[in-house]
C-alpha cells in the first residue's frame, strides 16, 4: 500500500522582502555650467548603475535561490541543513540499524533547507526514484525552513493507516515543530518498529502453534515420502518392461528408474554371459571349436557390449560429476547397449539347444560327471590341507578369499551329485517325460564347474602368495635403490617428489614377507612406480625401458592376481554379487587388456592402466564381499547353508520369480536372452541371456 504522509501543520515558507531602489537625485553645482553633452553622459552613467543594483538584487532576492532539488540518496542520513551534531546522527542511525535488523525495513532520512519550490510529496517520490528504492525502502524527507515534511515509501505489512497516522501526528509533526529534528526521525523509526510488532501473541501460543505445524508437516513429509516411493517402485515395475532399445519409450523415465534399471540390467547381462561362458565352455570340450563357432562369436560380440556397458556405469559413478542430461543419455545407452549383447545371445538359442541336446546322449554324460565327481572328490583331502597349511602361515587377511571354497566345493559336488541320481531316475521314465534330465544334467554340470574353480583357486593362491614372495626381495631392493637416487633430485621434484618418497618410505617401512606377502609386494611395486614418475619428471629424462618394463611386469602380475581373485569370487558367488563390484571388475579386465597391449609401445602408459586395474580390481574384491556378506546375513536362520543355498548363491540355482519380462511370457532355462521370467522357485542357468539366467538382485534367497 503505497504510502504519502504531509504534517497538517506544514507551514508557508517565509516571505522575503525587498525594499525600493530609488535613484539619487544629482544637483548641478553651484557657479558652474555644464555642457549639454555632459549631462547627457551623466544621466547613461547613471541608469546603467541603477540597471546593475536592480539585476543583482534580483537575483538575491529570487525564490529559487540556495534551493535543494531531489538527488541519489548516498549515505541513509543526509543532512544538508546541518542541523544534526554528531551525537544526533548517532541517535538516528542506531534507530534505523534496529529497525532493519528486527523487520528488515530501511528507513532512510534526509534534512534539507527547502523543497526547491516542489511539492513535498513530488519532491520525495522523484529523491525515492532517483535512489533506487525498493518496496522496502521508506524515505522521511524534512524541510527545515519551509517547516514540511513527508514520508514517501510502501506500508511495511503489519502497520495500518490508523498506526500511521497517529505516528504521524502524535510524535514526529510535535518533534518537529519543536525543532527536534533527531528525536523526529529515532520516533519515526521506533514508531514503525512497534507498529510491526503490535500487541504479540503469547510465546506459550506460539510455540503450541510451533509443535503442530513441525508435527504435521512431518507427517506430511513422511506420507509424501510413501508415495513417492510407491510410486517410484511401480514407475521401476513398469521400466522392466520397456523395450531396451526403445529410447524415447526410456527417455520419459525419471533418473533415479533409469539408475536402478540400469544397475539390474548389468546384473542381469552379466550373470547371462558367465552363464552362457562357463556353457560353451563345457560345449567346446564335448563338439569342438569348429562347432561352436557361431556361438563363440555371439558370446564374444554380447561381452564387448557388456563391457561397454560397464564403462558407461563407472562414468557415471566416478567422482566427475554430470549434468542431469548427460546422465539421462548414458544411461539410456547403458540400458541399450545391455539389451543388444542380451539379444546377441538370444540369437543363437535355438541352434545352441539343437546342437546340445542333452537327451541324446545324457546316459554317457551322466557317467563322465560322475567320473569328474570322483576326480574332485579325490582333491578335496589335498586343497583341505593347502588351505589349512595357508592359514597356520598367514594371517586370516591374506586367505580371506577363499577361506570358504573348500567348503563351497563339497556343497557343490553334493549338489551335483543330487542332481546326477535325479536325471536317472528321469531317464527311467517313458519318453516324452525325460525333460527333468536336461535340467539336472546342467545344474550338476554347473555345479562340477564351480567346484572346480573353488579347489582350483586354493591351489592358484598359493601360487599368487609364493609369486609375491619370490618378487618382493628384488622390488623392495629396486624401492632403496630409487630412494637413494631420489636424495640428490630433492631440490628439483617438489611436491610431487616428496609424496613419492614419502610413500615409498612407508612401503618399506611396513613391508612383511612373512604376514601379508601379497599387500606386501603390492604396496612396493605401487610406490616404486609412483617414485620412478616422479624421479623421471625431477630429472626430466624418461626412465630407462629396461626398469620400465621389469616394474610393468611386476604390476601386471600384482593386477592380474587381484582380478583373477576378484572374478573367482564373483563367479561362484554371483548370486549375492551386485552392479557395483561386477562393474569395478569389468574396467579392471578393461584396464589390464589395455595394458598388455600398449606394452610393446608405450611402456608409461601401460603402467597407468596396470596400476588403474590392480585398484580396480581390489576395490571390486571388497565391494563383492560386502554383497556375499549382505546376502548371506538376509538368508533364513534355519537353512543352515546347504547345497541349494549355495547352488543360489553361486547362480546355479535361479530365482524363477523374476520381474516382468521384455519379452513376455515365460521361458524355461537355456541359451537366450530377453528379460523373461514365469514359473516359480529355482532352475539351473544355462549358456544365454538374462531371461535364462536371471537372480533377484534384492532380497533373500533360498
Amino acid at each position: 500500500m503505497p504510502l504519502s504522509r504531509k504534517s497538517s501543520a506544514t507551514l508557508r515558507p517565509r516571505a522575503s522582502t525587498s525594499g525600493q531602489v530609488r535613484p539619487a537625485q544629482h544637483g548641478r553645482p553651484s557657479g558652474e555650467h555644464a555642457s549639454v553633452g555632459d549631462d547627457r553622459r551623466t544621466g547613461q552613467r547613471g541608469r546603467a548603475l541603477i540597471g546593475v543594483m536592480i539585476a543583482a538584487l534580483v537575483v538575491l532576492c529570487a525564490p529559487g535561490a540556495g534551493a535543494e532539488p531531489p538527488s541519489r540518496m548516498g549515505p541513509r542520513v543526509v543532512d544538508s541543513a546541518g542541523v544534526l551534531s554528531a551525537s544526533d546522527e548517532g541517535q538516528v542511525l542506531d534507530a534505523i540499524d534496529t529497525l532493519y535488523r528486527d523487520h528488515q525495513v530501511k528507513l532512510w532520512v534526509i534534512y534539507v533547507r527547502d523543497f526547491a519550490s516542489m511539492a513535498p510529496q513530488d519532491w520525495a517520490a522523484r529523491t525515492s526514484s532517483l535512489s533506487g528504492f525498493s518496496d522496502r525502502d521508506l524515505l522521511l524527507a524534512v524541510a527545515v525552513d519551509d517547516r514540511g515534511y513527508w514520508l514517501d515509501g510502501t506500508l511495511p505489512e503489519g502497520v495500518s493507516d490508523a498506526e500511521l497516522d497517529s505516528l504521524l501526528a502524535g510524535s514526529v509533526e510535535p518533534d518537529l515543530r519543536d525543532q527536534k529534528w533527531a528525536r523526529a526521525a529515532v520516533d519515526t523509526a521506533e514508531g514503525i518498529g512497534s507498529a510491526m510488532r503490535g500487541g504479540g501473541v503469547p510465546w506459550g501460543v506460539l510455540i503450541l502453534i510451533g509443535l503442530a505445524v513441525i508435527v504435521v508437516a512431518g507427517g506430511l513429509m513422511l506420507f509424501s515420502r510413501k508415495r513417492r516411493s510407491a510410486r517410484d517402485r511401480a514407475e521401476l515395475t513398469t521400466a522392466r518392461e520397456v523395450d531396451p532399445t526403445d529410447s524415447a519409450a526410456l527417455a520419459t523415465l525419471s533418473l533415479p528408474t533409469l539408475h536402478e534399471l540400469s544397475r539390474e540390467r548389468l546384473v542381469e547381462i552379466d550373470d547371462a554371459v558367465r552363464t552362457s561362458a562357463e556353457e560353451l565352455s563345457l560345449a567346446t570340450s564335448e563338439f569342438g571349436d569348429t562347432a561352436v563357432t557361431p556361438f563363440r562369436s555371439a558370446l564374444d560380440a554380447a561381452r564387448a557390449a557388456t563391457a561397454k556397458a560397464f564403462t558407461i556405469r563407472q562414468q557415471l559413478d566416478d567422482a566427475i560429476p554430470e549434468t542431469p542430461d548427460q546422465q539421462r543419455a548414458l544411461l539410456i545407452e547403458l540400458i541399450a547397449t545391455a539389451g543388444k549383447a542380451d539379444r546377441e545371445l538370444d540369437s543363437q538359442v535355438t541352434d545352441f539347444d539343437a546342437m546340445r541336446d542333452l537327451l541324446i546322449d545324457a546316459p554317457t554324460r551322466l557317467d563322465t560327471l560322475t567320473r569328474d565327481i570322483i576326480e574332485l572328490t579325490a582333491r578335496m583331502p589335498g586343497s583341505e590341507a593347502e588351505l589349512a597349511r595357508l592359514g597356520s602361515t598367514y594371517p586370516p587377511s591374506v586367505i580371506a578369499l577363499i577361506h570358504d571354497n573348500v567348503r563351497m566345493a563339497q556343497e557343490r559336488i553334493t549338489f551335483a551329485e543330487n542332481n546326477i541320481d535325479s536325471a536317472r531316475t528321469a531317464l527311467t521314465q517313458p519318453v516324452g517325460q525325460q525333460g527333468g534330465a536336461v535340467a539336472a544334467i546342467r545344474a550338476a554340470e554347473g555345479a562340477i564347474g564351480q567346484a572346480r574353480t573353488l579347489l582350483d583357486a586354493v591351489e592358484q593362491a598359493a601360487t599368487n602368495i609364493q609369486q609375491a614372495r619370490d618378487g618382493l626381495p628384488a622390488a623392495l631392493d629396486e624401492l632403496r635403490a630409487d630412494l637413494n637416487s631420489a636424495k640428490s633430485l630433492t631440490e628439483f621434484g617438489g611436491a610431487d617428489l616428496a609424496a613419492a618418497v614419502s610413500s615409498a618410505t612407508a612401503a618399506l617401512n611396513t613391508s612383511n614377507a612373512d604376514s601379508d606377502p601379497l599387500g606386501t609386494f603390492h604396496n612396493a611395486v605401487t610406490a616404486d612406480a609412483e617414485l620412478d614418475l616422479a624421479i623421471a619428471a625431477a630429472s626430466d629424462r624418461k626412465l630407462a625401458v629396461e626398469d620400465l618394463r621389469r616394474r610393468l611386469d611386476r604390476t601386471l602380475t600384482d593386477a592380474a592376481a587381484r582380478i583373477d581373485a576378484a572374478s573367482s569370487f564373483i563367479t561362484t558367488r554371483r548370486g549375492g554379487v551386485d552392479a557395483e563390484a561386477r562393474t569395478r571388475l569389468s574396467e579392471a579386465q578393461r584396464h589390464l587388456g589395455e595394458a598388455r597391449a600398449l606394452a610393446g609401445s608405450d611402456l608409461e602408459r601401460a603402467l597407468v592402466s596396470a596400476q588403474t586395474a590392480a585398484d580396480l580390481g581390489g576395490r571390486a574384491m571388497q565391494a563383492a564381499q560386502a554383497n556375499v556378506q549382505a546376502w548371506e546375513t538376509r538368508q533364513p536362520m534355519s537353512g543352515g547353508g546347504g547345497s541349494q543355498t549355495g547352488a543360489v548363491l553361486g547362480g546355479i540355482l535361479l530365482n524363477e520369480l523374476l520381474r516382468g519380462a521384455m519379452s513376455g511370457g515365460s521361458r524355461r532355462g537355456g541359451f537366450g536372452g530377453g528379460y523373461g521370467g514365469g514359473g516359480g522357485g529355482y532352475r539351473p542357468g544355462s549358456y544365454g541371456g538374462s531371461s535364462g539366467s536371471r537372480r533377484v538382485s534384492r532380497g533373500g534367497r533360498f
